[in-house]
């Protein structure tokens, strides 16, 4: 029997034009499509998944970093500056904000159903996540704003220079379809690497992939450190109930540190020496040190960390269950792409970043956002960068979409030198050089310098295959978008040599203060990284 040729679906290579295009289904994104649609310029929203649930937010319970106006604002933000391991801006803390809290009060203005307090005032200092992207849906909608549901972008489109559009496929059908527009912002979230957590099944740094080969590069990549308790085989990285937690090994032993006192508090001091237990042998934990008021407070307020325990049919506060440490890396960490002005854009016209997808090194330093901060953040950023860049599409006259060049190339345009590579085993390599703890947890010259050939390897063979068709062309982006934002991680922490915020070199255990400048990453066949204030005076010197 003669084999069918598969037809190609109807609407392949459609043509959306916008004004602004937001890439991303987060806050962030909803913020800046907000944001731009305000200015009365036409808004199309892309989501690789469904906008309103997608993402790490539509499954969380968070705060925010809600600071009113005053006195107060200023010395919250002097605190705060001083936990960032002395790269965070206070100018930027503080207008992130006072622009988090403007728009909270937008939230109340529209009818979000904040709580109130015992005194009849609403608390807005929190926002359920399912709550929260619902709502934000609704409003985009509300604001004329063109949602594309199962539409993830594959690629930049760009010409003289400039970005004019992103590319992308419809999920369900595999049909490709570009966009457009006059400005374009990255609002995709941060990189998961294929570590299972909430949320984070897209979140494959897929924005700083497309950044990068746009020309812009990426700061803060060392600083992916961050790890949360979570019961052991479950998907969940939500740590506070671990603040009142005792720990054990196997046996039943308590777990002591090196005065011999219980290792308690596994969101603070205790983290460190459950990480070390953890690289012998199984540990346990226990809630039992919240009293039956504070349990019962955990359980209303963070229904969805107590669902493993309720699945496994046992009560954490009075029985032992094994737990284990799941990698964040930038989505909780803080690496991300280079802002280089202060409604967000990345450097290259026309191209704009906001929310986790951004380095958020101006508010958070060295250290993690945890949820308020990056909450807070994606807030503000989402509104500056739709502000920045429907300034930008309303200054640009000319666009011809006929001259827009698609910027993809790894997993994309492969040289077909060599056979396709095996994607799942690939994504699992990946994962294997940059989330176990021995690798990202602590970190020393000889395991990052095995992990940058490893990865080097992986890129080089990435970059040999055959280009993907269909929807295949989606997991291949994924696979390089991962892969380049773990040699990105690699080259930072390599050229840091120090400990500082959750970047830790057992080579080099102690802060360094002439280390105190941020480091940027580019590149992708070779990657770069250079200490910030270097990379500047070079500039000044060219």
């Amino acid at each position: 029997m003669a084999s069918r040729r598969k037809e190609q679906p109807k609407e392949d290579g459609r043509l959306i034009e916008t004004d602004v295009l937001v890439v991303g289904g987060g806050p962030s994104a909803a913020w800046a499509a907000l944001s731009a649609a305000e200015t009365g310029v036409r808004v199309v929203l892309v989501d690789k998944g469904y906008h309103g649930t997608s993402g790490a937010t539509a499954p969380s319970n968070t705060g925010t970093w809600c600071v009113p106006p005053g006195e107060g604002r200023a010395a919250s933000v002097e605190q705060r500056f001083k936990r960032t391991a002395g790269l965070a801006d206070r100018r930027w803390m503080l207008r992130a904000a006072d622009q988090a809290y403007e728009n909270l009060l937008k939230l109340v203005e529209w009818g979000y159903p904040f709580p109130s307090e015992e005194d009849g005032s609403l608390y807005i200092a929190n926002l359920r996540g399912p709550d929260y992207m619902r709502f934000m849906r609704q409003r985009v909608q509300k604001a004329g704003v063109t949602i594309l549901d199962h539409h993830p972008i594959l690629e930049l489109l760009g010409g003289d220079n400039h970005i004019g559009g992103a590319a992308g496929l419809v999920r369900r059908s595999g049909a490709s379809f570009r966009v457009s527009a006059g400005a374009v912002v990255l609002a995709t979230g941060g990189c998961a690497f294929f570590e299972r957590i909430l949320g984070g099944t897209g979140l494959t740094g897929d924005g700083s992939l497309f950044a990068a080969e746009a020309g812009a590069s990426l700061s803060g990549m060392e600083f992916t450190g961050k790890y949360t308790l979570s019961p052991h085989g479950s998907s969940l990285n939500k740590g506070l109930p671990f603040r009142w937690a005792t720990f054990y090994r196997e046996n039943g032993e308590v777990l002591r540190n090196a005065h011999g006192d219980p290792v308690t508090n596994g969101i603070g001091g205790g983290e460190r020496q459950v990480a070390e237990a953890l690289l012998t042998g199984p540990v346990y934990a226990r809630l039992d040190l919240a009293e039956p008021a504070m349990q019962d407070w955990l359980r209303r307020g963070q229904p969805n960390c107590f669902q493993p325990y309720d699945r496994m049919g046992i009560n954490p506060f009075e029985q032992r269950f094994r737990v284990e440490l799941k990698y964040e890396g930038t989505v909780r960490g803080t690496g991300g792409i280079r802002i280089v002005s202060s409604d967000c854009g990345t450097g290259v016209a026309g191209l704009y970043v906001a929310g986790d997808a951004a380095s958020r090194e101006n508010v958070t330093g060295g250290i993690s956002g945890g949820g308020a901060i990056n909450a807070s953040w994606a807030i503000a950023s989402g509104w500056w960068a739709g502000h920045g860049a429907a300034t930008h599409a309303r200054r640009r006259q000319s666009r011809d979409a006929a001259r827009l060049q698609p910027l993809g190339t790894t997993g994309l345009r492969g040289s077909g030198e060599r056979n396709n590579v095996d994607l799942a085993a690939t994504a699992q390599a990946v994962h294997d050089e940059i989330v176990p703890l021995d690798k990202s947890y602590w970190r020393t010259a000889a395991t990052l310098e095995s992990s940058r050939r490893t990865l080097d390897d992986i890129w080089s063979r990435l970059g040999q295959t055959g280009p993907a068709t269909g929807i295949e062309r989606l997991r291949a982006r994924e696979v390089a978008s991962v892969t380049a934002n773990a040699r990105w991680t690699v080259a930072a922490a390599l050229l840091r040599t120090e400990s500082r915020g959750v970047h830790r070199r057992r080579d080099f255990p102690g802060e360094d203060d002439t280390q105190a400048s941020r480091i940027t990453v580019s590149g992708l066949g070779k990657v770069t990284a250079a200490r910030e204030i270097l990379a500047l005076e070079t500039a000044r010197e060219g």
